[in-house]
């Protein structure tokens, strides 16, 4: 498969034959397995207290002639606490069991349960390589809702990577026919449900990736458009690639990116 090369003004360079790692055939499955093992390692644990509604001396006997006894009084076996009593005569609450105020839970979630989920070191890279093949299918792009320029898979030229102006950037990506896919990134919505209440009122679309060989300038540039996202080569994952787990996300290679990719042979 071959990508055209485009200059900083979005004038077409030449052809490049793409790496072997865009060749991988597409495994949904695998980059969902990726992209949930990502998102586990995030994941806060939580848990309540051991000791959790079990505070409370609940300690009551039901034996015969036993002095505070519960035996001949007619009530349930549930453990109870004194609240008072007048010689012989107590005042119980039921305490401690699930079924009662203040008592502890059935099944409390357990602090020490690990969420962290496991994925074989081959099995990531390859729902690496199948991102990164997905990424240069159009229709699996345009399927996952973006809008996808004419001239697609597109290779940016060695001296995007030195751009660090928001409005160049812009610019540029406008003319590489990315104008409707910028327009679409900066739709807000307002989420549906409590989570508006918790931090998170809009919800925001994901938008094209820009992969660079390098830290440069452009992570500069890309701060103030909504939905674009930069990231180097060696720190590529299956989130950055299929947000969500949905393959197919619209990505933008540096020329030096690609080269990297084939002479270093990552992910194979």
């Amino acid at each position: 498969m071959k990508a055209i090369i485009f200059d900083t003004n979005g004038q077409k360079k030449t052809d490049k034959e793409l790496p072997r790692q865009f060749n991988e055939k597409v495994r949904e499955d695998i980059i969902q397995r990726a992209v949930l093992a990502l998102q586990s390692k995030r994941r806060q644990p939580y848990g309540a207290d051991p000791k959790a509604g079990k505070k409370a001396s609940a300690e009551l006997s039901r034996r015969r002639r036993q002095y505070r006894g519960s035996y001949g009084h007619g009530i349930s076996r549930v453990p109870r606490k004194i609240l008072w009593r007048r010689g012989t005569h107590f005042m119980w609450v039921g305490a401690f069991m699930p079924g009662t105020v203040g008592g502890r839970r059935a099944h409390p979630p357990k602090a020490e349960k690990k969420w962290e989920e496991h994925i074989n070191k081959k099995e990531n890279r390859k729902a690496i390589r199948s991102a990164i093949s997905a990424t240069a299918d159009a229709n699996i792009v345009a399927g996952r809702g973006h809008k996808v320029p004419e001239n697609y898979p597109i290779i940016l030229d060695n001296s995007f990577e030195s751009l660090d102006k928001t409005k160049k950037l812009n610019e540029i990506l406008s003319k590489l026919g990315l104008a409707n896919e910028l327009k679409r990134c900066t739709v807000r919505k307002v989420r549906a449900g409590i989570g508006k209440l918790r931090g998170r009122k809009y919800k925001t679309k994901t938008g094209p990736l820009i992969v660079v060989s390098k830290t440069c300038k452009l992570s500069k540039a890309c701060k103030n458009l909504a939905g674009i996202d930069i990231v180097n080569i060696k720190s590529l994952n299956a989130e950055r690639l299929a947000p969500g787990g949905a393959p197919g996300r619209l990505t933008l290679w540096s020329a030096s990116a690609i080269d990297m990719l084939e002479k270093e042979k990552l992910f194979m």
